[in-house]
């Protein structure tokens, strides 16, 4: 017989964790970029500066450790040119496609 285990037991899941290269941050802005929902990219962008080093992120993109924590926050709405700046620092572009129709 299997042991049951409680949700509530479960480690919470950090995709910071998974996000060693270039490639995976990459893919993992893709993948978000697909859902179309600012607040999403904004929680992502702060889960790739917590994985390359939240200090370093925001020395490179010119934004204080504090501003850039409220600004990537999942529930942020951040303006453009923090996305682009922090994009930048973290050595990424955000591309467009054209839609499949």
């Amino acid at each position: 017989m299997r042991k049951k285990i409680k949700v509530s037991e479960l480690p919470d899941f950090d995709p910071a964790e998974y996000l060693k290269d270039e490639n995976d941050i990459a893919a993992y802005l893709t993948a978000i970029l697909e859902g179309n929902d600012a607040a999403l990219l904004a929680a992502a962008l702060g889960d790739i500066a917590r994985a390359r080093g939240m200090t370093e992120i925001a020395k490179a993109s010119g934004i204080t450790r504090e501003a850039l924590y409220k600004a990537l926050r999942p529930d942020a709405q951040p303006r453009f040119d923090t996305v682009s700046r922090v994009c930048a620092a973290l050595g990424v572009k955000l591309v467009a496609q054209p839609v499949d129709v």
